[in-house]
């Protein structure tokens, strides 16, 4: 049983950084960050391969890191250079299998996740 459990979203000012932080219980092998803001789709953010490859969308190469300390089993997403249009709820997925083989922008690829949390960035 896979079960995912995020924390450290909140607010920021536009230019300011946050943290969130995923802790996963069970064995996965592609593990990411979508976001989705008010009446929009959920969209992929970025994500972790098994083998340490990376993704990012487009919209926030250069400002996000993801990452993972394996010893903990706990996924990062840092996030710097803040905009107003990051605000949303983040949240943690996980598969079995690796990003590799599935899409890992789409989100009904992902057979786990976690609650959710929200990021709000001011201007």
């Amino acid at each position: 049983r896979v079960e995912l459990v995020e924390s450290g979203g909140g607010s920021a000012q536009a230019g300011g950084s946050l943290k969130l932080s995923c802790t996963i219980s069970g064995r996965t092998f592609c593990v990411a960050w979508f976001r989705q803001a008010p009446g929009k789709e959920r969209e992929g953010v970025a994500h972790l391969d098994y083998d340490g490859t990376t993704g990012y969308a487009e919209s926030v190469k250069g400002r996000f890191t993801i990452s993972k300390d394996n010893v903990k089993n706990t996924l990062y997403l840092q996030m710097n250079s803040l905009k107003p249009e990051d605000t949303g709820m983040y949240y943690c997925a996980a598969d079995g299998i690796y990003c590799s083989l599935l899409n890992p922008s789409k989100h009904a690829d992902f057979g786990y996740w976690g609650q959710g949390t929200q990021v709000t960035v001011s201007s």
